[in-house]
């Protein structure tokens, strides 16, 4: 059953959060590695042209789905619509967008994105209790965006084991990953700067684009980097952990305004407002 994502889930506490972007550079990567997703993605995506207004569609799609309402569920009807007539057809085989693994594959990155995020980039551990919630959270999600039941494994200790298996015998090196990963070092100016603004743009985005090049791959499953030929060494984690326990401190000191994606905190601002006139309508005076 379709049903949107409401208050006090994880979902709607966590998702939101600005640390989300630290993590969707691997999960992106572990999609287009899937050969289906790698070929439709590669052949319709604008991501070599215009990476940053990629990224914010795909961002605030993501916070439709959680913050959104009902919205949530026409954002769930509209992605299907957009994707329908999208294919790819490599060495005589024809990739289809919607077909139901490929799918399903997408919107279950979402579990290790959430567990690798919390590793490097959250203050307090999370428990295996944390990650059984969460993992029933995206189910819900996973059917509010049309992915077949088929395809969603039953259990998080199923889901352990799919993921596992899909690295691991699944995903290939795609040539989309590698073009992915190269805007992710070497951010591409977006379509509306003007030929005589890129290169300060360029110049603007060397350590941005480093520093999520960076972490992209650190964050990747180790097998999966190594499947890529992706080189991490002691020193690289050492610095990873660096920087996630910096993240982990800085970002709960920040305003709400700054701590959430816009999208996200005015759907809390809004349920705050909400749950304040329900306590006032409750303690009026009869």
């Amino acid at each position: 059953m379709r049903q949107p994502i409401g208050p006090g889930t994880r979902l709607w506490d966590e998702t939101g959060l600005v640390t989300f972007s630290l993590t969707t550079g691997a999960a992106f990567a572990l999609q287009v590695m899937h050969p289906t997703v790698g070929a439709v993605v590669g052949e319709h995506s604008v991501f070599r042209t215009d990476a940053i207004g990629r990224a914010q569609r795909s961002i605030a799609s993501v916070m439709t789905w959680i913050y959104g309402g009902e919205e949530a569920l026409a954002e769930g009807d509209r992605l299907r619509a957009l994707h329908a007539p999208l294919k790819s057809t490599v060495d005589g085989v024809t990739h289809t967008a919607l077909a139901s693994g490929p799918w399903a594959w997408i919107i279950l990155t979402a579990p290790y994105a959430y567990t690798v995020g919390a590793k490097y980039f959250s203050r307090k551990p999370l428990t295996r209790a944390d990650e059984e919630a969460y993992y029933a959270e995206v189910v819900q999600l996973a059917r509010n965006l049309h992915v077949a039941e088929k395809e969603i494994p039953p259990t998080y200790d199923a889901y352990l084991k799919y993921f596992a298996d899909m690295v691991d015998e699944t995903l290939v090196a795609h040539p989309t990953v590698y073009e992915y990963l190269e805007t992710t070092r070497r951010v591409p100016p977006p379509p509306a700067v003007p030929s005589a603004l890129r290169p300060l743009w360029r110049l603007a985005m060397v350590v941005p684009g480093r520093v999520q090049h960076f972490v992209t791959v650190g964050t990747l499953p180790p097998s999966a980097r190594d499947k890529l030929g992706l080189t991490w060494r002691a020193r690289d984690e050492r610095l990873l952990r660096a920087l996630g326990y910096a993240v982990g401190r800085v970002v709960p000191l920040l305003p709400e305004k700054l701590r959430y994606f816009p999208i996200a905190y005015e759907a809390r601002r809004v349920e705050r407002a909400r749950r304040a006139l329900r306590h006032v309508l409750e303690h009026r005076p009869l």
